[in-house]
């Protein structure tokens, strides 16, 4: 199976990898500027995040989850950070694709507007996520969704 990166974008970037069939690595990013930075700093620390990640994991593939929510601030770090996903996988020509929030959540709780106790509580019973983290959760959830969308993808 190719490797996928799944990335739940955002100053706190949740991400998981599938490292083969039945195993997973997740973690979180803090992309949080520090006193003193611009702005800006959030995308230069993401994009060298994201080169690394995908260099030195051979990733095939990224997935992430598409901006959307009420709360501008919050759209608007997601778009840009969307913005460096799609320049640094053209740069490798690494294909990706975007999910929305409702396609996640109703993939993995059967509701698209799940909270995110249940999407942790998907995480764990339904993936094996062992730990506490909205963010990991979320990214897990997107990468088993993308898995199975490759899995169907060679099936036709």
């Amino acid at each position: 199976m190719n490797k996928i990166l799944a990335l739940d974008v955002a100053t706190h970037c949740g991400w998981a990898i599938n490292v083969d069939t039945n195993n997973n690595i997740y973690g979180v990013w803090d992309l949080t500027p520090r006193r003193d930075e611009s702005g800006g700093m959030r995308l230069i620390r993401f994009r060298a995040k994201l080169l690394e990640t995908i260099k030195s994991e051979g990733v095939d593939m990224v997935v992430f989850e598409r901006p959307g929510g009420r709360h501008v601030g919050a759209v608007i770090v997601q778009s840009e950070l969307q913005g460096q996903v799609k320049v640094v996988c053209e740069d490798l020509e690494v294909p990706y694709r975007g999910y929305s929030s409702q396609e996640i959540k109703k993939f993995a709780t059967g509701k698209g507007n799940a909270n995110k106790e249940m999407m942790k509580k998907a995480a764990r019973e339904r993936f094996g996520y062992t730990g506490d983290n909205d963010n990991e959760a979320d990214a897990i959830c997107l990468l088993e969704l993308a898995k199975r969308d490759y899995l169907l993808s060679l099936q036709k």
